[in-house]
């Protein structure tokens, strides 16, 4: 029999490595969901004969693309959205099931991406800004942005609903480790030394 002080003691380590995780995963899905929605405005710009002139990653900004000249300023402006949605989504399903936390931080990501992309264009029908504010000014009915932020919140949350059970507290409690909190605290700080020193400026 585990003595009770034993029991508590795992309990509190458990707990301690859940929250460390949880929040170097937050700031983790926010970077990555950005790197993925700036590579859907690069492949729109190129695809579409214009030129990328600077991508702006560094992590206390917002990123953005700038294409100059944009021959199709509407290609550019939507793929960024629509890439940035589709390819975490499509990555995740693409993760075998007997990778099982894989495919549920995968999973988790990808739910964040169209969540993020959904309300950033959704958010625009009411208070353009950014990509949305561009979208507007270049022709796009304020429907259109308002469909695919419906779209994407549904979609993104019945996916957090399905994952539920897996981040729940007493998920955290039976599979958090030191080791895990390690592994996403130490991507983080790959990712922002690495935006930091490639990013072009500000």
């Amino acid at each position: 029999m585990i003595p009770s002080t034993d029991r508590n003691y795992d309990r509190s380590r458990n707990v301690a490595a859940g929250v460390l995780t949880g929040v170097a995963l937050l700031p983790l899905c926010w970077l990555g969901m950005q790197v993925v929605h700036e590579c859907g405005h690069v492949v729109g710009g190129v695809i579409s004969g214009g030129t990328v002139t600077k991508v702006v990653m560094h992590p206390l900004t917002i990123s953005r693309t700038d294409v100059s000249p944009n021959p199709r300023p509407l290609i550019t402006l939507w793929a960024g959205p629509i890439v940035g949605s589709l390819i975490p989504l499509f990555v995740a399903l693409a993760v075998p099931r007997r990778w099982i936390q894989t495919r549920h931080l995968s999973g988790f990501f990808a739910a964040y991406c169209l969540v993020a992309n959904a309300s950033y264009i959704g958010l625009g029908v009411f208070t353009p800004a950014g990509d949305a504010e561009m979208m507007l000014h270049h022709g796009s009915p304020r429907w259109l942005l308002g469909t695919f932020g419906a779209v994407g919140l549904i979609a993104g949350g019945i996916m957090f609903q399905r994952l539920g059970p897996y981040f729940g507290l007493a998920r955290v409690l039976e599979i958090a480790t030191w080791r895990g909190a390690s592994i996403a605290w130490g991507l983080l700080l790959v990712i922002v030394i690495t935006e930091t020193l490639l990013s072009d400026p500000i």
